[in-house]
């Protein structure tokens, strides 16, 4: 792991106490004309359905059951926002690649993400989220050309990075570095998490707020 330098020690320690302000869900959207006009800086979180996206916003916010959690993948069909202390807003986006749901739902899902990628001054960023048992697969892929199309800068996280071992979490963290690399809209870096065992969650509260500082 590389050292941690001192701009991003004040980072990480503006981040913690960003996320100790209280975060509250304040809006849903299933279309398009049900997004909201906001004015906090945003950060968005994508990934396949139960990756883990809940279970990672919640440990972000130190909150048990902001972003609820489901055993059923892709339950969430809407993209829901949460405001942090007036300072920044969250937004959870539908999972995507759930085998079971309809067709015309994938559709739906994939359709209403694009509205909300569209020219959205106030997006700094989407975290993709990517379970590190699994690696990279085709449909986080398809996203990651979606989002380099759209021109929207993201950055990969990696999830349930407690469940493997030394070995294996250098396999996926070295293959993930050099895939995001191909893509032009990706932040040249990964972050390695567990929301069970708060590991990264640290840095990426630090990350964070250097995007809406």
């Amino acid at each position: 792991m590389a050292e941690t330098d001192a701009g991003e020690l004040a980072d990480i320690e503006q981040g913690r106490k960003l996320f100790l302000r209280p975060c509250q869900f304040v809006a849903g959207a299933m279309t398009a004309d049900q997004l909201p006009d906001m004015q906090l800086p945003e950060i968005a979180f994508a990934g396949r359905s139960n990756v883990g996206k809940s279970s990672l916003i919640n440990a972000l916010t130190n909150q048990k059951s902001l972003a609820r959690t489901s055993q059923t993948p892709g339950r969430t069909r809407q993209l829901n926002f949460f405001d942090c202390g007036g300072q920044l807003c969250l937004v959870d986006l539908p999972g995507y690649g759930y085998a079971k749901a309809s067709k015309t739902d994938i559709k739906a899902w994939t359709g209403l993400t694009l509205d909300f990628l569209k020219g959205r001054a106030t997006l700094k960023r989407v975290m993709l989220l990517i379970d590190s048992r699994r690696g990279i697969g085709d449909k986080d892929r398809e996203i990651m050309s979606i989002f380099d199309k759209s021109a929207v800068s993201w950055a990969v996280v990696l999830t349930k990075i407690d469940k493997l071992n030394a070995s294996e979490k250098v396999t996926v963290t070295t293959n993930t570095l050099a895939e995001a690399a191909k893509h032009v809209a990706a932040w040249p870096g990964v972050f390695a998490t567990s929301a069970e065992k708060t590991v990264g969650i640290d840095e990426l509260r630090g990350h964070i707020f250097s995007l809406i500082d």
